[in-house]
């Protein structure tokens, strides 16, 4: 069975009508979509990663290695870096039918805010904003958020959990409706999410090894 819950939810009011579509694949991924304004999305995901904040966070902002092993993410390149802040150079690829592929290209400032603890753990956010490409709008961010769990006699291992988020608000050119590439966006999404784990899996795997 693909998928363990999805539901869809309607509210209508005068100005627009907002639709929300969320599932939870067997890949542990949840996805919800809705509907803002004419032709635009706001798509939120999470994902839990059995890694720490500071593990996720150094995957994150080594923006250079992000096209090595997320698959549809053809080219990322640093064009600016200065304290919390960095321009990356983008192409999305994707494969479509007949052998053809989809490219879509943008320029991203991202911003790195601090980090923020808390009494049960703590969090940090990644905000980006497409300042040149091929939507109109392309913008959000990914939270990395760090539990403590609450220690008792059978706690074996870890005693934390990580939950990684990604929202973004997307709106492509007026010439290209919506709701054609939404769950080729989903979809990506959803393949990033988890290639970010399987990379911190890796890269625990690696630490462990030179110890």
């Amino acid at each position: 069975m693909k998928e363990k819950k999805c539901g869809v939810v309607s509210v209508a009011s005068e100005e627009e009508e907002e639709v929300s579509e969320d599932c939870v694949s067997e890949d542990g991924v949840f996805i919800e979509i809705k509907k803002l304004q004419k032709n635009s999305r706001r798509i939120r995901s999470k994902i839990s990663i059995n890694a720490s904040l500071d593990t996720v966070w150094k995957i994150l902002t080594d923006y250079e290695k992000l096209a090595d092993f997320i698959p549809s993410l053809a080219v990322s390149k640093l064009i600016d870096k200065k304290d919390n802040f960095a321009r990356l150079y983008q192409i999305g690829q994707q494969n479509l039918a007949f052998g053809l592929k989809f490219n879509a290209k943008a320029i991203l400032d991202c911003y790195e805010r601090d980090l923020q603890t808390f009494t049960s753990g703590k969090k940090r956010d990644i905000e980006f904003k497409m300042m040149e490409g091929d939507f109109q709008c392309f913008e959000g961010k990914w939270s990395i958020e760090q539990f403590t769990k609450p220690k008792t006699e059978d706690s074996l291992g870890q005693e934390y959990e990580t939950t990684l988020s990604y929202l973004v608000d997307v709106k492509p050119k007026t010439w290209l409706p919506v709701h054609l590439i939404e769950g080729r966006i989903c979809k990506e999404i959803k393949s990033n999410l988890t290639c970010i784990r399987e990379e911190a899996k890796k890269r625990i795997g690696d630490a462990l090894q030179d110890q």
